[in-house]
């Protein structure tokens, strides 16, 4: 199935990375054509791995459905092609290193000027002003900058999260972004700049421990697999070394919890547990009390409990256990090497997920787009 919602969307992206072609392969799920522009060795997430018959994990997730174009935009000709295709663009979108895109001419706000439809993308590290504007970013110096490192990990250590939570976040902002930017034209009339940076997407993530601190002086815990305000919610184990995530969001829960999961209802009105306050406050009796139960039973014992008492619970799985997990929705796609199989959209239209574009080998479009833009001899 393909719901090609934005079909006629012309996207033109000069990007790299993560951040930027996470938004625009979300566009090109979605039908618009996206024409992604890449220096001529590569967008550099190209050489990230080569795990994935040979190309890069990073590159088949993020660039699917896009045609590549190789341009060198030092040389004249090609910022006249590409100038030539901004000009035909429903929307533009860069993530260069700060003030990159302005040295080559194409400011967005000159863009705009030109192109009154045209909708301009602007994907940076810290923002267009401030005093951090003109740093480069990455994930993990964002991770660190916004506080995330803070909460994330355990009490002997910080921890970076496993994927490019930054990244990934700021993508996701500016693809809702530019969606509302799309629904306002057809109001309007008139495009608009959109500007989003990695520190100020994940900040916004951020708003639960910053308002606890500011508001409450508390200063988050990095409480590894256990929640900072709420218990029991974290990891428990079985006495065959393998971990559940159990979660109890209300005293309801907490009195079932005791009487048909641990099988000892008394510790549902014991003054150290009776509210969830104190739960978290007593925290390691607490957990004794759940481990001591939980020691005999197998992990498959210890989930059939609680599937019976219907408490929340998750397995936690390893990235084997993610590859054969019985919930995966699964998408086969077309890369240079062949098809490879990765796991599916989130999203389901009416039932059925968008079919993935295939990835585009290194400049394999680009005789054909400089042909078609009337460019080849400019």
């Amino acid at each position: 199935m393909k719901c090609r919602d934005l079909d006629g969307i012309l996207v033109v992206s000069v990007e790299q990375a993560v951040a930027a072609p996470y938004l625009s392969s979300r566009l090109a799920e979605a039908g618009a054509r996206v024409i992604k522009i890449e220096r001529p060795e590569g967008d550099f997430a190209r050489g990230y791995d080569h795990l994935v018959k040979g190309e890069s994990a990073y590159f088949v997730w993020l660039n699917r459905g896009k045609e590549s174009v190789c341009l060198d935009l030092r040389e004249p000709r090609a910022r006249a092609a590409l100038g030539a295709m901004i000009a035909r663009a429903d929307v533009f979108i860069q993530n260069l290193a700060p003030g990159a895109i302005d040295r080559l001419g194409f400011a967005p706000a000159d863009l705009r000027a030109r192109h009154k439809r045209l909708i301009t993308v602007s994907i940076s590290g810290y923002g267009e002003d401030g005093p951090y504007r003109d740093l480069k970013a990455y994930d993990l110096l964002v991770q660190g900058e916004s506080g995330l490192s803070a909460v994330t990990g355990t009490p002997d250590g910080m921890a970076r999260v496993g994927v490019s939570v930054c990244d990934i976040a700021a993508g996701m902002t500016a693809h809702q972004a530019v969606l509302q930017a799309l629904f306002a034209r057809e109001r309007t009339g008139e495009g608009r700049h959109v500007a989003v940076s990695l520190f100020h997407a994940l900040a916004d993530w951020m708003n639960v421990p910053y308002l606890q601190y500011v508001y409450g002086g508390k200063e988050p815990a990095r409480p590894g697999l256990s929640h900072p305000t709420i218990a029991p919610y974290g990891a428990y184990e079985g006495g065959d070394g393998r971990a559940v995530l159990l979660a109890i969001q209300n005293e309801r829960e907490w009195a079932n919890f005791c009487a048909e999961v641990l099988r000892r209802p008394e510790l549902a009105g014991d003054p150290l547990f009776a509210t969830n306050s104190r739960r978290v406050a007593n925290r390691p009796a607490l957990d004794a009390a759940i481990a001591a139960v939980f020691a005999p039973l197998s992990r498959e014992e210890i989930v059939a409990r609680l599937e019976a008492a219907r408490i929340a619970y998750g397995r936690i799985s390893s990235i084997e256990d993610l590859s054969r997990h019985p919930q995966n929705r699964y998408a086969e796609v077309a890369t240079p090497a062949g098809p490879v199989t990765m796991l599916g959209s989130g999203i389901l239209f009416d039932g059925a997920a968008n079919e993935p574009g295939p990835v585009p080998a290194l400049g394999q479009h680009t005789r054909a787009v400089l042909e078609e833009f009337a460019t080849a001899d400019t």
